[in-house]
């Protein structure tokens, strides 16, 4: 089921001083432009890695979800890790039919990299949030 790591999302207060941070001590040299998810609550920006991405994720308006976690790490820090499924409505079923926990409804719904998402609670993955993302049709990342 489970595929490559596609990225690990972390929690910001500020996606610009995240960016800059990632390429003046690690020397990150590719970040997409910001952009908003208005339907998630979040601001997010990709920084390219040679073999994944960061994530960064910024809160949007007053009922963003980011608010809670960024209550309790004023800084940020590492929000969810997401890994690739071929296949996101088999991979839900497999983990309900296993116990765990996917959070909301259970149905996918699009994310940041314009394909399908789900959620798997931290309770059912050891403390680690986990995303799962539908592997582009075209092979792209």
């Amino acid at each position: 089921m489970i595929g490559r790591l596609n990225h690990v999302g972390v929690a910001t207060p500020s996606i610009e001083a995240s960016v800059t941070l990632y390429r003046d001590l690690l020397g990150a040299t590719r970040a997409h432009d910001p952009f908003d998810l208005p339907e998630q609550g979040v601001r997010v920006c990709f920084i390219d890695l040679p073999n994944s991405q960061i994530e960064l994720i910024e809160p949007l308006g007053d009922d963003s979800p980011i608010h809670g976690f960024l209550a309790k790490n004023p800084k940020g820090g590492q929000h969810h890790v997401c890994f690739e499924v071929e296949d996101i409505l088999a991979a839900r079923d497999a983990l309900r039919a296993k116990g765990a926990t996917v959070l909301g409804t259970g149905e996918p719904r699009i994310g940041a990299h314009g394909t399908p998402i789900i959620f798997v609670h931290p309770k059912d993955m050891g403390g680690v949030l986990v995303e799962l993302m539908q592997t582009p049709k075209d092979g792209a990342h």
